[in-house]
């Protein structure tokens, strides 16, 4: 139990800096290799690029989980508690549908890139859909957020609680 609340506070975290810290790595060891040794890696270019599609959808499914991602909150705050629950209630609304297309349809491009051996260019055995299914497993988790938020925000407006509006993706 306690593995699983570490995973649900602290998941899109460890992907995100795991992902950016092999870029970043990777780009930095690179241009060291490029100037100063007149040599480079065929995929330096490609894998960064990748490694990049988990950064941004798992970040993507963070700020949603930390309510900082498209929300309008300036607006929200001025309005009495039903209609900013009923704000939020859409916004979840909104979110669910948007991921449910994503997972219906990106699944379509992983599987097209493993079904024919796609490896990502400048390696020899490194394949695409490695880096593809990041769509799908992000988008599932932002669903997955979204309803612990819908918990949350169906608790505070049952008990007349006033919903904390996130100002900044840093909390302040």
């Amino acid at each position: 139990m306690a593995i699983l609340r570490w995973l649900d506070a602290n998941l899109e975290k460890v992907i995100i800096l795991v992902n950016y810290v092999a870029m970043a790595g990777i780009i930095f060891v690179e241009v060291i290799r490029r100037f100063v040794f007149n040599e480079q890696a065929a995929w330096s270019s490609t894998i960064p690029i990748y490694l990049f599609l988990w950064i941004v959808w798992v970040g993507c499914a963070y700020n949603v989980k930390i309510r900082a991602h498209l929300t309008f909150d300036e607006v929200r705050m001025r309005m009495p508690s039903g209609a900013q629950y009923a704000s939020r209630l859409l916004y979840s609304f909104r979110w669910i549908v948007f991921s449910a297309i994503v997972i219906y349809y990106s699944p379509e491009q992983v599987l097209l890139a493993h079904d024919n051996f796609a490896i990502v260019q400048g390696t020899d055995n490194v394949m695409q859909w490695w880096f593809y299914v990041a769509t799908p497993f992000a988008f599932s988790l932002l669903i997955v957020r979204v309803l612990q938020n819908v918990r949350v925000d169906w608790l505070k407006y049952r008990a007349g609680e006033p919903f904390q509006i996130q100002t900044s993706v840093f909390g302040d």
